[in-house]
């Protein structure tokens, strides 16, 4: 067993196995993902785990050049902490509908149980050089 960093097993091959410019999303529980991509189900209940520390646990152990979010993400909470959480990584906006339909390339899906619209964030992999 790992002491630090990340402990679930498929979310940890799933970062360790991410090329440059691979993408993965960090999900609500209401997201739509495409057939074929993989879909890593967190969900407890209604919102366990919520999305917040999810995306600090993958974001710790992935180095990340760009985060992409829908532009009806309107949750100050939210947004704070993908601020914060993402500080120095350029986050774009696009529009809820645009961002569904790039999840189609993505390398997976982590559903989690966050109960909050539009709390979705496509982080795309960097290079640590």
């Amino acid at each position: 067993m790992r002491d630090t960093g990340l402990w679930h097993p498929r979310i940890a091959a799933l970062v360790v196995g991410m090329g440059h410019t691979d993408t993965i999303v960090i999900a609500d529980a209401g997201l739509p993902v495409p057939p074929g991509v993989e879909i890593v189900h967190l969900g407890v209940t209604r919102g366990v785990p919520t999305f917040l520390p999810v995306l600090a646990a993958v974001t710790a152990e992935l180095v990340v050049e760009e985060a992409t979010i829908a532009e009806e993400l309107t949750d100050a909470h939210i947004l704070a902490g993908l601020h914060t959480g993402l500080a120095g990584i350029p986050l774009k906006t696009t529009s809820h509908d645009v961002l569904k339909a790039a999840c189609r390339s993505a390398c997976a899906v982590i559903r989690t149980g966050e109960a909050t619209p539009f709390a979705n964030v496509i982080l795309r992999a960097g290079v640590p050089f």
